[in-house]
């Protein structure tokens, strides 16, 4: 018993460093093209908390190794349950096994990465916001599955799934519904995130502006907060919200 579980730890590790690809069936391919996809994948880079050396650097020992890295669902069951083809989910899983071959992103990596899009601010808050949003299991971690479900929800997914998934994104304790405080801090994040340094440069009053117009055109009952649905009637109202929907159509 004690050999085929070594021997099927060792099968389990080739899986992981490259030698063989769970979902591919082959070696990862040494050239990729830089398009948008990539740059969603750059967004999650390799990193097991508390233990960030093994994955990284050279490890003799393949058991070691196949006990510390997170290994995806099959090709099957992933297609089954997103909106991506085989071929796509390849592409998808090759792309993040080369960025983070442990399998995992932490949040404090996932800040890094995120701030080189936006060098000129901080993106540090809106970056944890959306973390959070991809961390469904709230493990402090994001697998290729999350990364996977949150992506085919956001590019292949009904208007009302973006439209779901958005308003989880801005409904920052989970209750149900969108207080302007939870909305100013979403604004200021974004504001925070492009900088002061803009072209035409932004007002210091400019979130809290945007906040309000939010709440104009959400809040249909004035109670000061916006429900889901009030949030799903007046986007879908919204001819620019809709156009907006469909910008991530043919990413991959």
């Amino acid at each position: 018993m004690k050999t085929k579980n070594r021997d099927q730890s060792l099968s389990d590790s080739r899986e992981l460093d490259g030698s063989y690809d769970q979902l591919t069936g082959n070696p990862p391919s040494s050239q990729s093209k830089q398009t948008i996809k990539q740059r969603f994948l750059k967004l999650l880079p390799c990193c097991t908390p508390g233990r960030p050396s093994l994955c990284q650097s050279s490890i003799e020992d393949d058991f070691e190794l196949s006990t510390v890295c997170h290994r995806p669902e099959g090709l099957d069951k992933l297609q089954e349950q997103t909106r991506f083809t085989k071929k796509e989910l390849k592409v998808l899983y090759r792309g993040f096994k080369n960025e983070c071959p442990c399998g995992v992103v932490n949040e404090e990596n996932f800040k890094t990465i995120y701030s080189q899009f936006f060098p000129q601010g901080d993106s540090s808050t809106y970056a944890h916001f959306l973390f959070e949003a991809f961390d469904t299991n709230k493990n402090g971690s994001v697998s290729f599955e999350d990364f996977v479900f949150g992506l085919s929800i956001i590019l292949r997914g009904t208007i009302t799934d973006r439209l779901n998934w958005a308003f989880n994104l801005y409904d920052l304790n989970k209750d149900g519904c969108i207080t302007k405080e939870e909305m100013m801090d979403i604004m200021r994040s974004i504001y925070d995130m492009m900088g002061k340094y803009t072209y035409p440069s932004m007002q210091d009053d400019a979130p809290r502006e945007h906040v309000e117009s939010f709440f104009q055109k959400m809040d249909r009952n004035n109670d000061g907060v916006v429900t889901i649905e009030e949030f799903m009637e007046s986007c879908q109202k919204d001819e620019n919200i809709m156009q907006s929907m469909q910008l991530f159509d043919n990413v991959i």
